[in-house]
């Protein structure tokens, strides 16, 4: 879905025998304005275990937040935000879009804090009993915005719809190492037992329980009221959760224009809303949203585009935001596209690699806001290595380029367009016009972007295997692991491996890692794995992501969270 970090690593204590989330109360989250399930609409693009005794976040001064005004608490905050992709389902909505609205509206186990870690939300404790079992005790104290209270019943039928083959989630793979998960039929997660009305253990059937632990904030994991059962996509058209915000009312999503949410005054958690809602607004352009912003007609605004790359910091200020975030970014090749498969599609893709000559394009066209990718994951992510065996193909070599290309051409001659899809609402089209042009003047072939006019669109025809030519993909994380990069995008049948890549010794390769005693040897067989994906080239590397962004005068608490998105229940104003 959605993800970039600066935080706690995600495997930096495996060793442990078994992991305690502490309760932490109702104290608000202070997280660390640094840079983060998925995919997002735009170009500053949207995924170990951790052994950590206690969820409580860090007091350490650089986690707070932008400015310590406390501003008007009835205010509603105005942000920039873009359709979802499908109804506000949490098991199928995989986007950026979606994302920012479910994370508001409900509220997990846990919860990501501006630094990456993990917080305890409804739970009271997740134990990690051993390395395929797992214990969790709710605080019982929560309940939906239509009174319901929220019980372990409440997760387990949430994650049994999400896990059910003929349900066809997107996130449905989010649920792949629970005892009983088929990814073939319809079959009963027979893992998930409820002790009580407060209580349910979870087995696996894998040995990666520490991972699966911190897993547990992404919006997959949400639980869901019992109306939503009735007609789930009617309940997706106007969702009842349990987090921060809700809906304002029947009607509070309208399509391609906005969304309105007030305050949830029964929600207690960590994430206790200091304004009195949000108004996310749907924009056609990163730079209709950026002219909102600069006259103050937009609060906060987490795309900075292209055009005003050069000029943002001087335009904002001290209320501009250039940090590093989990986004990584690139374009993917469908896996049947004519000429990229077999022996011929190998020295194609590779080619296509060293032909882009990304220091310019990050330099010119983004004006240092991007790094030139080395690998498939970002270095704020622990583990991260610029120096993996096979990188060499992610660097602009024009003779070898030129080179690979021609042995293709021997193989079977190339004719017509390369041609890189993009949605035209989310400022891509600077940088692939600039990809498509540093590949026609080394290759000498016909390359150009296919705009489709929203990210909606594009999704639709990637989601549909129906698109026929490369397009762009990025991922921002959904939770601070080198594993949330690798195993959704590339993984077999993983929910968001748009390209359908499958390689049993990459998918080995990652379940070591995940079950790995310790950190040195996760990092290995990551490493490991990611060498495989630079032979493969499932997907073209292109360049890792800072969070470009700003918010208006007189806005207060501002805090960038570490995969990117503002922690909207701290911002104030008035």
């Amino acid at each position: 879905m959605r993800r970039t970090k600066v935080a706690v690593s995600g495997i930096a204590l495996l060793a442990a025998a078994a992991m305690v989330l502490t309760a932490c109360g109702s104290s608000t989250d202070n997280g660390e304005t640094t840079s983060s399930s998925s995919e997002t609409a735009q170009s500053s693009d949207t995924g170990a275990g951790e052994s950590s005794a206690s969820s409580e976040p860090s007091s350490s001064s650089s986690e707070a937040p932008s400015s310590s005004a406390a501003g008007d608490s009835t205010a509603i905050i105005k942000v920039n935000g873009s359709e979802p992709e499908n109804k506000l389902i949490p098991t199928n909505t995989n986007e950026v879009g979606g994302g920012k609205i479910l994370d508001s509206i409900f509220a997990g186990l846990a919860y990501y804090d501006g630094s990456g870690k993990l917080v305890n939300d409804l739970a009271d404790s997740i134990t990690v009993d051993d390395a395929t079992d797992l214990t969790v005790k709710l605080k019982g104290d929560s309940k939906f915005t239509n009174g319901q209270p929220v019980t372990a019943d409440s997760f387990i039928k949430a994650w049994q719809y999400g896990a059910l083959f003929s349900h066809k989630q997107l996130n449905q793979s989010w649920f792949t190492d629970i005892e009983g998960f088929d990814a073939e039929k319809d079959s009963e997660l027979t893992g998930l037992k409820k002790v009580d009305d407060n209580t349910f253990t979870i087995k696996l059937n894998a040995p990666v329980a520490n991972d699966f632990a911190q897993r547990l904030g992404y919006s997959a994991f949400y639980p869901l009221p019992d109306v939503a059962f009735d007609d789930m996509d009617a309940f997706g058209e106007n969702p009842i959760g349990n987090g921060p915000y809700m809906l304002k009312g029947d009607g509070a999503w309208q399509h391609d224009v906005q969304i309105d949410l007030v305050t949830n005054p029964d929600y207690n958690g960590g994430r206790k809303a200091a304004n009195g809602g949000l108004t996310i607004v749907f924009y056609a352009s990163q730079d209709a949203a950026y002219s909102d912003l600069l006259s103050n007609n937009l609060d906060v605004d987490d795309a900075v585009p292209a055009s005003a790359f050069a000029t943002f910091q001087q335009d904002l200020g001290d209320r501009a935001v250039n940090q590093p975030a989990a986004i990584f970014q690139s374009f993917t090749l469908p896996k049947d596209l004519a000429h990229f498969t077999g022996q011929e599609g190998v020295l194609r893709r590779q080619a296509l690699s060293m032909a882009i000559n990304r220091d310019q394009i990050t330099k010119v066209i983004f004006n240092g806001t991007r790094t030139p990718a080395s690998d498939f994951t970002t270095p704020v992510i622990d583990g991260w290595s610029d120096s993996l065996a096979g990188a060499d193909v992610l660097k602009f070599d024009e003779a070898k380029a030129k080179d690979l290309w021609a042995q293709a051409d021997a193989i079977s001659k190339w004719s017509g367009t390369f041609q890189i899809a993009y949605n035209s609402d989310g400022g891509h089209q600077p940088w692939v016009d600039a990809v498509a042009n540093s590949l026609k003047n080394t290759l000498g072939i016909d390359a150009a972007g296919k705009p489709y006019v929203d990210f909606a669109t594009l999704r639709k025809d990637v989601n549909a295997r129906t698109i026929k030519t490369a397009f762009r993909t990025g991922w921002q994380a959904d939770y601070p692991s080198q594993y949330n990069f690798l195993q959704p995008l590339y993984g077999t049948n993983a929910s968001s491996n748009d390209g359908d890549y499958s390689n049993p010794a990459f998918d080995k390769l990652l379940a070591d890692g995940a079950s790995a005693s310790d950190a040195t040897a996760a990092t290995a067989d990551y490493a490991k794995a990611q060498e495989l994906l630079l032979k493969d080239l499932p997907a073209i590397p292109l360049w890792y992501s800072n969070v470009t962004g700003g918010y208006a005068e007189g806005v207060s608490n501002v805090t960038f969270g570490w995969n990117s998105v503002p922690l909207y229940y701290q911002i104030t104003k008035g």
